[in-house]
């Protein structure tokens, strides 16, 4: 399939999806936004892709939607952007496949946005995060004051929104945005091997995991717990199952072969 603003590969089970708009700092357009969709879809329909990096070509991750574009937007045309880009983001998280978000540079406005619809953020030390819209008499629409609010706190996502600052990765390590922060040069080697870790994984399991966490993270306990035995006998159903407790009773790597879309 066809890309402009995207870069799309799979190697060894694993789907690097790059936006790729370095001159425009990976501004999101809509463009960018509807390529983005069908490399998701790609990658859900494709059983030979297990885990997928996210991230962004030259010294920015995304640097925020595209400015030019909304510049001149009536409030109509703002709320179907809004939406849309909404859309997506929801795309990310209910891929049924593990995505990791390497953030390589600056990640502002939508580009912090996207990355929080991933399952986590590995970041470059040279990694910059903020949620900037109000500096532009604007405010996040992708998400910003949702997510950022769930993952840091209410106090940390108003502080970032309401002065539109910028932190820097281990910052962003420190309140819980980012999971760990690599040095530049190690940095998407480090990345390349958590995913193919990950490739090697039950599919059901990783499939089980991302969904629960998902799904019961806002449930009350008791209701979120029966969903987890559910998910959990629903593992021993597959092959995955059987090989995995095998191969530990036998003293040897497993070998996953289940697919799913």
């Amino acid at each position: 399939m066809a890309y402009e603003t995207i870069l799309y590969e799979v190697e060894s089970q694993v789907a690097t999806l790059t936006i790729n708009r370095p001159k425009a700092l990976n501004a999101l357009s809509p463009q960018v936004l509807d390529e983005v969709s069908r490399a998701i879809d790609e990658a859900a329909a494709d059983k030979s892709v297990r885990v997928m990096i996210l991230t962004g070509a030259g010294k920015a991750f995304v640097a925020g939607a595209d400015i030019a574009v909304m510049s001149t937007m009536s409030p109509l045309e703002a709320r179907r952007f809004a939406r849309k880009g909404q859309e997506v983001l929801f795309m990310l998280e209910r891929l049924e496949k593990p995505v990791i978000a390497a953030v390589n540079g600056f990640a502002l406005g939508g580009g912090c946005e996207i990355s929080m619809a991933c399952d986590f953020i590995w970041a470059s030390e040279k990694a910059k995060f903020g949620q900037p819209e109000v500096n532009l008499g604007v405010m996040p629409g992708f998400g910003g004051t949702q997510r950022l609010s769930r993952l840091v706190g209410k106090n940390w996502a108003k502080e970032l929104c309401l002065t539109g600052g910028m932190i820097s990765a281990d910052q962003a390590k420190e309140i819980g945005l980012v999971n760990r922060v690599f040095p530049a040069d190690e940095f998407m080697s480090e990345v390349n091997k958590m995913a193919q870790e990950m490739a090697g994984k039950g599919r059901v399991a990783l499939r089980g995991i991302k969904n629960m966490v998902d799904e019961g993270y806002d449930l009350p306990l008791e209701r979120a717990l029966s969903m987890e035995a559910e998910a959990f006998a629903t593992c021993f159903a597959s092959n995955d199952q059987k090989e995995g407790m095998s191969a530990f009773l036998e003293k040897r790597k497993p070998k996953f072969r289940t697919n799913f879309r």
